[in-house]
């Protein structure tokens, strides 16, 4: 995928060249890390054993926390392993790839959440009609439309990355492989490059946020009709927990992708932390906490899991009676 490069390896700086600080954040990042593969585990696993989380909704829920899994990990390893090696080189090929998955992962999240907001709207605006609009075989063609339009977004903005020469410094001053710090050392002109990335992350980006904008207008209008004060409480409530993770989401990708250039700053590698490693972390959090359903799930697995283990230890405990045949009849 690359073009006419002579550069076989780049060198990333990573979050900071400080080594008293590499440790701690080391250990905080590695904690990040693991929380966020457990919890966003937990969600798949408790949506699959819940019959009462087989809708629509929690089918979008499994695919994101998926894709916030591959998302994490095609970042967070490799950051990990920087921060205590002195040897931060990594293969053109393999900056290649990390760029690809870690587009491909970006693109299909964002359709995802769009996907979760016409959910939404369709349960709250129509909910007599739900079952008919958003049955199974919609769902799948969705997110199978949605793998497949994000693949082709990645595909075309890693040729533009790295389909240039790259001859001269090989320091990529962030800590994976991103658009704009690749794009700087690039020897041929990146002008075209950077307007075909603005022009599909703005149509990827943009057009989800108008999607979930719409759909939200359309909801507030609905629940404000409402005439019952509790309704309109059980419907904020089923859509807090996903409006708090666009808010979050799409935030931090605004500011980082749609600025000029040259507005580009050392804070964004604080952005870049929010959604690749922070965010995958928070969503499971967001969407148990804040969601009745799944806390009932939750504490009814729960119970389930402590009955079977208190059952186990009771059979455990119970005398085995035993027979001496040794000694035949008196």
């Amino acid at each position: 995928m690359g073009g006419n490069q002579t550069l076989t390896e780049f060198i990333l700086l990573g979050i900071t060249d400080s080594p008293l600080s590499q440790t701690p954040l080391f250990v905080f990042f590695l904690l990040i890390y693991v929380v966020t593969l457990v919890g966003n585990i937990g969600i798949i696993i408790l949506v699959q054993v819940s019959p009462s989380l087989h809708t629509p909704m929690y089918f979008f829920l499994t695919h994101l926390t998926f894709i916030d899994i591959c998302y994490s990990t095609v970042i967070s390893p490799r950051m990990l392993a920087d921060l205590l090696s002195e040897d931060k080189t990594i293969s053109f090929s393999e900056c290649t790839m990390q760029f690809l998955m870690f587009a491909f992962f970006s693109a299909t999240e964002c359709h995802l959440l769009a996907m979760m907001a016409y959910d939404r709207h369709i349960a709250i605006y129509q909910p007599l009609l739900y079952v008919t609009i958003i049955s199974s075989r919609v769902c799948w063609q969705l997110v199978a439309s949605s793998y497949l339009f994000a693949f082709l977004i990645a595909i075309i903005c890693t040729w533009c990355v790295f389909g240039g020469s790259f001859c001269g410094p090989n320091h990529i001053n962030h800590f994976f492989c991103d658009v704009v710090p690749v794009l700087k050392l690039a020897c041929s002109d990146t002008h075209s490059s950077e307007m075909v990335i603005f022009a599909f992350v703005t149509i990827n980006v943009v057009g989800a946020s108008v999607i979930i904008l719409l759909s939200y207008i359309s909801i507030l209008y609905r629940v404000l009709r409402m005439c019952s004060g509790q309704s309109r409480a059980r419907a904020f409530n089923t859509c807090a927990s996903h409006l708090t993770a666009v808010s979050i989401y799409f935030g931090s990708m605004f500011f980082m992708y749609l600025q000029p250039p040259s507005s580009h700053r050392s804070l964004d590698k604080v952005a870049s932390i929010i959604y690749t490693v922070v965010i995958p972390m928070f969503n499971p959090f967001i969407y148990s906490l804040r969601n009745k359903e799944v806390k009932r799930s939750l504490l009814l697995c729960w119970r389930r899991l402590f009955n079977h283990w208190q059952h186990t230890r009771l059979l455990s405990k119970e005398p085995q009676t035993s027979f001496d045949f040794s000694a035949g009849s008196v």
